[in-house]
């Protein structure tokens, strides 16, 4: 929320034609359930409450102003502003809105404006207003005439608003509709129900103060009753005064609801009628404008909403759950904020099972609809509270650091508890339709968490071993589900993060992947797609950990599979890998080509590289570093030293982080050993055999036993490394030194080096 780009002040055009200030907050663009479409919301720096919820409409006509303005109209009477503090903020909102639309954001203006008749355009408010006729009986045809025709055009609906309330013409109506009552003047009535209609469209502040004053109310309501469309006419005042029971919604009031609502002596069907009442009072809320929606919600805050809603939520009446969940999720939608900070003060008092937000949870779990309808809503809920995106920062303190602390804490187990009580085993002990309905959920939100809470939901899964027993459900009968575990994976691998990467590692998290990639067999469906995704993602992104694990653990299983060329392009990586550490020679050399001094600029360096690589190794003597022509003059031992001083730091630094990946039996290693059904109905035992039997002898491996390419030289090596075990005698694994960006660029280059020129190049 501390970004400036999407820093906006809101305005509102007034009744006097004047833009008002409603206030400073960040907008962002999302879909809203209530509204059904993407929207644009707009929430206080200040203190998190909604100042704007508008639903990108694809006709409306958006207007973008001097590079930080989008203006537009969001009823025929109510234009609104954002005014950007930074362009960059300006156009991502602009795309948005266009992209809603189907307009290209190069464009000005989304729509084109309806053109005002010739005598309009040339108009304006300083030119006389408009003159109603006499307010007569004889005249109310051309009453409404004139009011029919003002509604299409803003501007004659602006003057007839002020007409009509500068005049007084609104009680005058209602005087002649006694006498037209008293007459029984059938067309006069139906004639002040379309002007009465009309001014209600108007949607003018004062004429309202007006028509719904004590005095005119009434007669308002009985225009109303005689609608031409309806035969006879309905009843609405004699309803409002004998039928209907009205409640007055003052503090007084709204104290002795939650009262009722909390009291156990209360009978659930009182109870039930206030909770139903409660709920139609917030979604009558979502009418009013922001400012008028603000005090609300703060008042029902202050009256003590949620310790309220807390207690509901724990009675037995499905019923009273289900619209004290609505109730909840009014809350949320319009303040966020203010949720987190009452979980958060309720839980230095009490225990966590009564949390209110862990209530939330146990009724996503235990939701009883064969769709799931409720728990999909609460998840989105418990979703929105876990977004960063709406959370505070302020110089006092960071929400986001104080709420997923607390969540993480006294929340998450809850969460997860489902998950993990089914992953006991190698399958999943439930496995019907509802519970993998339900599992899928917790899995779209825990997915979320890796995207957006950082070290967090790291800490979690790798001390809770939840992405293994998230792998379990791999084996689940529902492919959506499997999927779901597997997209869980991916997210996060794309982290790139090498704790997570060793997490995956140490406990053989691929093993699950591959059973599933090698029982779905030669099936092109997308469960076959997202997996060889997932190592075409590694392949690309060239994460040498990951590399190394994969070849060195399930080459045997992978290498038959040749309708793509991702598994043969994991096994080059790997074995570039293992050159460059057999043969840092070749890094050094590449080293100094970059060294600074000999750069001129990067076209000259592109060609000197590449005549360096093509040049045919006949042209060199042994030991000799080929530099670019133009430096030739340098003597060798300027250009060794420093070839020297990095071998030396490189030993160093080997000795000290560096696991030496080497295809030999490591003694003490935990291999990973199952059985697998190939498509061909052949089975293959996948374990950690020594490396350098399987490989040494594969097609396309480089050089011969014994030269620097080749797995057979490996007792120059071995000394080097150092094996690192714990506890449980199992070998560990560090850190990989990462190359800089200027590496992963030489490496492109010299994939395209053949394998046979490497070797020769190397064996210098």
């Amino acid at each position: 929320m501390t970004d400036t780009r999407r820093r906006v002040k809101v305005y509102t055009l007034n009744e006097d034609r004047q833009w008002d200030d409603r206030g400073t907050g960040h907008v962002s663009s999302g879909y809203v359930e209530r509204l059904k479409g993407m929207s644009l919301l707009v929430r206080a720096e200040s203190d998190g409450s909604l100042l704007l919820e508008s639903k990108i409409n694809p006709n409306t006509a958006y207007q973008k102003q001097q590079d930080t303005l989008i203006v537009w109209s969001e009823a025929e009477n109510y234009d609104l502003a954002l005014s950007f503090q930074e362009k960059a903020g300006c156009d991502e909102i602009w795309e948005k809105i266009c992209q809603v639309q189907g307009k290209d954001p190069s464009v000005d203006i989304t729509q084109d404006l309806v053109d005002e008749s010739e005598e309009e355009r040339f108009d304006d408010m300083s030119s006389p207003g408009l003159e109603l006729p006499s307010c007569e009986l004889n005249r109310l045809e051309e009453i409404a005439e004139l009011v029919a025709s003002s509604l299409p055009s803003p501007l004659r609906r602006e003057k007839l608003a002020l007409a009509l309330e500068n005049e007084g013409y609104i009680k005058k109506l209602l005087e002649i509709f006694h006498v037209c009552e008293d007459l029984e003047n059938l067309e006069g009535l139906h004639h002040l129900y379309e002007i009465i209609k009309g001014i209600f469209l108007l949607n003018r502040t004062a004429l309202f103060e007006v028509m719904f004053s004590e005095e005119c109310i009434m007669d308002v309501i009985g225009c109303l009753e005689y609608d031409p469309s309806l035969s006879p006419s309905r009843k609405h005042r004699e309803f409002l005064t004998k039928t209907a029971k009205f409640k007055e919604e003052d503090e007084k009031f709204l104290t002795e609801l939650f009262a009722q609502l909390t009291d156990e002596a209360t009978d659930e069907e009182k109870r039930q009628e206030l909770v139903n009442f409660l709920k139609e009072f917030c979604a009558f809320s979502q009418t009013l404008q922001p400012q008028n929606r603000d005090a609300f919600f703060k008042t029902l805050s202050n009256m003590g909403i949620l310790p309220a809603l807390e207690v509901i939520l724990g009675m037995d009446d499905a019923q009273v759950r289900s619209a004290a969940t609505d109730i909840f999720s009014y809350l949320v939608e319009y303040n966020p904020s203010m949720v987190r900070e009452f979980v958060m003060q309720e839980a230095q008092q009490n225990d966590d099972d009564i949390l209110l937000i862990n209530l939330i949870i146990e009724h996503m779990i235990c939701d009883t609809d064969p769709e799931l309808g409720g728990a999909v809503q609460l998840m989105g809920l418990l979703r929105t509270l876990v977004d960063p995106e709406n959370m505070l920062a302020t110089a006092n303190k960071t929400e986001k650091t104080e709420f997923l602390g607390f969540f993480y804490k006294h929340c998450m187990h809850v969460l997860t508890a489902p998950l993990l009580a089914n992953t006991t085993e190698e399958k999943p002990s439930k496995d019907d339709f509802q519970t993998a309905q339900l599992l899928a959920l917790i899995l779209e939100l825990l997915t979320f968490c890796v995207e957006h809470h950082t070290y967090h939901i790291k800490n979690y899964i790798i001390n809770k071993d939840i992405l293994r027993r998230v792998l379990v459900l791999m084996a689940s009968k529902h492919a959506f589900l499997a999927l779901c575990a597997l997209r869980f994976k991916r997210k996060i691998i794309g982290l790139k993060d090498e704790f997570y990467n060793r997490y995956i590692m140490k406990s053989f998290l691929f093993e699950p992947v591959v059973k599933a990639f090698l029982n779905n067999g030669s099936r092109y469906n997308l469960m076959n797609s997202a997996i060889i995704e997932m190592f075409e993602f590694i392949r690309v992104e060239d994460i040498k950990s990951l590399t190394a694990h994969v070849i060195e653990n399930y080459w045997k299983a992978l290498e038959d599979v040749d309708y793509v060329q991702t598994f043969k392009g994991l096994k080059l990586r790997f074995e570039q890998q293992r050159e460059r550490q057999d043969n840092p020679k070749l890094d050094s050399m590449r080293s100094i080509l970059r060294n600074h001094r000999y750069r001129r600029d990067a076209r000259t360096l592109e060609d000197e590289e590449e005549m360096w690589f093509n040049s045919d190794e006949d042209d060199m003597e042994d030991g000799e570093a080929v530099v670019p022509p133009s430096d030739k003059t340098k003597n060798d031992e300027d250009i060794m030293d420093p070839i020297s001083k990095f071998m030396e730091r490189k030993k160093l630094k080997e000795s000290e982080e560096k696991e030496v990946l080497l295809k030999t039996n490591l003694s003490g290693r935990q291999s990973p050993s199952f059985k697998l059904s190939f498509s061909s109905g052949t089975k293959t035992n996948l374990t950690s055999q020594s490396s350098a039997s399987n490989l040494s002898g594969s097609p396309g491996s480089p050089g011969s036993p014994g030269s620097p390419g080749s797995p057979g030289s490996v007792s120059k090596s071995t000394s080097q490394m150092a094996a690192i075990t714990t506890k449980g005698g199992l070998v560990g694994l560090v850190d990989y030194p990462d190359d800089d960006e200027e590496d992963d660029e030489d490496e492109d280059k010299e994939e395209t080096l053949p394998l046979s020129k490497k070797a020769k190049l190397e064996s210098s």
